[in-house]
């Protein structure tokens, strides 16, 4: 598992209104895109720059496919990253902090200790 590549993952998408809007119609083909395009791609350096060697796991392709912020953080993605994006992609659809508070009712089984979140 790469907490570094969900986290590039998260931090990128929601950085960039048409990548959240392909996330939330299409999240099996943003993912493929994003790890195809992005995932090898150094952030803040000039272009050119890339790693090679970077890719999902299929278990971290399906939670992200399926916008499984439980199974993302059981993963050890950081929870602040999910809570952004999918605030972007979900709370529309949702009356005020409606979805904030499904999102905590949604991890209420996890307890301490919590995943380590530390990249």
């Amino acid at each position: 598992m790469s907490k570094y590549l969900l986290d590039k993952f998260l931090f990128t998408v929601d950085r960039d209104p048409e990548l959240v809007e392909r996330y939330r119609e299409a999240p099996a083909a943003c993912v493929e895109e994003w790890e195809r395009e992005y995932a090898n791609k150094l952030l803040n350096c000039h272009t050119g720059e890339a790693s090679t060697w970077l890719a999902f796991e299929p278990a971290e392709r399906e939670a992200l496919t399926a916008h499984d912020h439980v199974r993302l953080f059981e993963m050890g993605a950081h929870p602040f990253l999910t809570l952004t994006l999918f605030i972007a992609m979900f709370e529309r659809d949702h009356g005020p902090l409606e979805y904030q508070l499904a999102y905590a009712r949604a991890m209420e089984h996890i307890s301490l200790p919590y995943p380590d979140i530390a990249t």
